[in-house]
């Protein structure tokens, strides 16, 4: 399956190894592995001890299906990936992974920007951080919405 959403871990390269067998006949392969950070963007005064990731089982797998489709829709993939992880991960650990394959690597590195940029802006997933000053929610950041303002066309569907 190209999109999960899950609680457990991933091999990276279980993943990449899958991704090149889909493939086949593949020139590039480009990855994108996200990891929980000790320190937050907005306070990097606070060690970050666990994230926790909640999201709404189908309305989820449904919102990363369509963002998938779309980098499938423009440009020329063999292949796709998307693994999410929800629930509570510690610094360190991985949270996603972005993969796209293409016969040229010009596709395969903008599809994989294009499937982060829009998973950070327009994926459904609510992130509290704990730190020794309690928890609190994430919110979004004013860069991820303008990373997406690159890839939006009159033609683009909203997510």
């Amino acid at each position: 399956m190209s999109v999960r959403v899950q609680e457990e871990d991933f091999s990276l390269q279980q993943e990449v190894d899958e991704v090149r067998r889909e493939a086949g006949d593949a020139g590039a392969i480009v990855t994108f592995t996200g990891l929980v950070r000790e320190f937050h963007q907005s306070d990097d005064t606070h060690t970050v001890s666990c994230l926790m990731l909640e999201h709404y089982p189908g309305m989820t797998e449904k919102a990363l299906a369509e963002i998938e489709a779309q980098a499938r829709n423009r440009w020329p993939l063999l292949a796709t990936r998307i693994v999410h992880r929800v629930g509570t991960m510690t610094t360190q650990e991985q949270i996603v992974l972005v993969a796209a394959a293409s016969a040229h690597r010009h596709a395969a590195f903008e599809a994989a920007q294009f499937m982060m940029d829009y998973l950070k802006s327009r994926a459904p997933f609510w992130k509290k951080q704990t730190t020794s000053e309690g928890e609190s929610w994430v919110d979004s950041r004013e860069s991820d919405e303008s990373a997406i303002a690159r890839w939006q066309t009159p033609k683009t569907e909203s997510f």
